[in-house]
């Protein structure tokens, strides 16, 4: 497509956008008066304009009807949660079934692991990306020194090739195949968080079940950034934060994939609590757990209301317009924001360096040749909020439901006016 480094030219992409009106349906914070130029959905969605009178309503009944509102709210507490699963289970391509909402991400994935890592003999090994981000790091060590083996052993990471910046996805199946009968579980984050690269989650989730493996998905930054079909594919379980692209505010619930195969069983090795044994029966209080026949089965306790309302509020808008649309307009967004720092780059000689491969989503990783925290602080001052990693990379996130190509055009004018100046001080 060919494109224009100037504002009429933004201006007239933005008029034949026909997603431009939902920028309306999101708050903005203000620099110097000016609404901010918004590059870190990727780590906190701006707050939808609906979330409040969602969290209002639970504050009136609770006011209201007290104890009460669990079963006699306009939507009752003891099964709100429920309401989320369908609109959650088109976005990232399941039944309605395997899907549930619960938690935080990084509990999830400790809970998940009880149910699909289930070392024994010389089946062990974990697999995961190199510099995963740290969290699921921890994860993976804590999880298998409870089992009584060595990290250093049992963690088996897949490089990016010397000089690269990316994954090969032929290496990734290579190592699969490497380890063969000795892998117990491939668990990786199906985009990664530092250079924005999309995993093959199909083919490495074939190639994982080929020899034997549990296969399982973090998908932070991936829920409501790409397209995602996790029946289809037959994953086995997967899980991701609702507060980045799915604009549920800051450590809000999470939401949990499990595979049709594994529901309505007695036989799976799982923490049990109240909430994931059966409703019909719940609260004739018996002693002997009766699984849910669905992903509930693997709830705990009862749902936070008030953190799963902000996820509903938003869960709506994804559904007024669709995975389909936002993912086309992703695509135009981010390929215009990489022509403007192109632009950027050949006229003042940045040496900027993309290191996010072609498979991607809403994010753009940017090495700053030459420069350094400085213009990231120029940035921040100036009214564009996006996000530093060291040693000298900016992310660019810019999400398609609040994000306009006159953005993409203004940063690239903010951007290279900060590294004149800079350059001249």
């Amino acid at each position: 497509m060919h494109f224009e480094n100037t504002l009429q030219y933004a201006q007239k992409l933005d008029k034949n956008d026909g997603l431009s009106a939902y920028r309306k349906a999101f708050h903005f914070p203000k620099v110097n008066g000016k609404e901010v130029i918004y590059f870190t959905g990727n780590s906190l969605g701006l707050q939808p304009v609906r979330t409040q009178s969602f969290v209002n309503e639970i504050m009136t009944d609770w006011k209201e009807l007290a104890v009460e509102g669990h079963f006699h709210a306009d939507k009752p507490w003891w099964d709100y949660h429920e309401r989320l699963a369908a609109p959650l289970a088109k976005i990232v391509g399941a039944k309605p079934e395997e899907v549930t909402v619960m938690n935080t991400l990084t509990v999830n994935l400790h809970l998940l692991m009880v149910s699909f890592y289930r070392p024994k003999g010389k089946r062990y090994k974990i697999l995961c990306e190199e510099k995963a981000f740290p969290s699921d790091q921890y994860l993976f060590q804590s999880q298998v020194r409870f089992h009584g083996y060595d990290a250093d052993d049992a963690i088996i990471v897949v490089k990016k090739r010397p000089g690269e910046h990316h994954w090969r996805t032929e290496d990734v199946l290579s190592k699969i195949d490497e380890i063969g009968d000795e892998l117990a579980l491939v668990l990786i984050g199906g985009v990664n968080y530092y250079n924005g690269q999309v995993f093959d989650i199909q083919k490495i989730t074939r190639a994982g079940k080929s020899v034997g493996a549990m296969v399982g998905w973090d998908l932070a930054h991936a829920v409501g950034n790409i397209a995602l079909r996790l029946h289809d594919w037959k994953v086995d379980f997967a899980a991701w934060c609702s507060y980045k692209y799915m604009n549920s505010g800051p450590g809000n619930a999470s939401g949990v994939f499990i595979n049709e195969k594994y529901l309505n069983r007695k036989d799976i090795q799982r923490f049990e609590g109240w909430w994931g044994t059966k409703k019909e029966t719940r609260f004739m209080m018996k002693p002997t757990f009766e699984p849910m026949e669905n992903a509930d089965a693997w709830q705990i306790s009862n749902a936070p209301v008030l953190s799963v309302a902000p996820y509903l509020a938003s869960l709506e808008l994804f559904e007024e317009v669709g995975m389909e649309r936002l993912t086309a307009k992703r695509d135009r967004l981010v390929g215009y924001l990489e022509f403007v720092l192109g632009e950027v780059d050949k006229a003042v000689d940045a040496r900027f360096e993309v290191i996010t491969p072609k498979e991607r989503g809403c994010q753009l990783s940017v090495f700053l040749h030459g420069q350094g925290r400085s213009l990231f602080d120029y940035l921040m001052e100036n009214g564009v909020i996006t996000d530093w990693r060291e040693p000298n990379v900016i992310r660019l996130a810019p999400a398609p439901f609040y994000c306009s190509f006159e953005d993409m055009f203004r940063f690239g004018t903010i951007l290279k006016q900060g590294i004149l100046e800079l350059g001249e001080a």
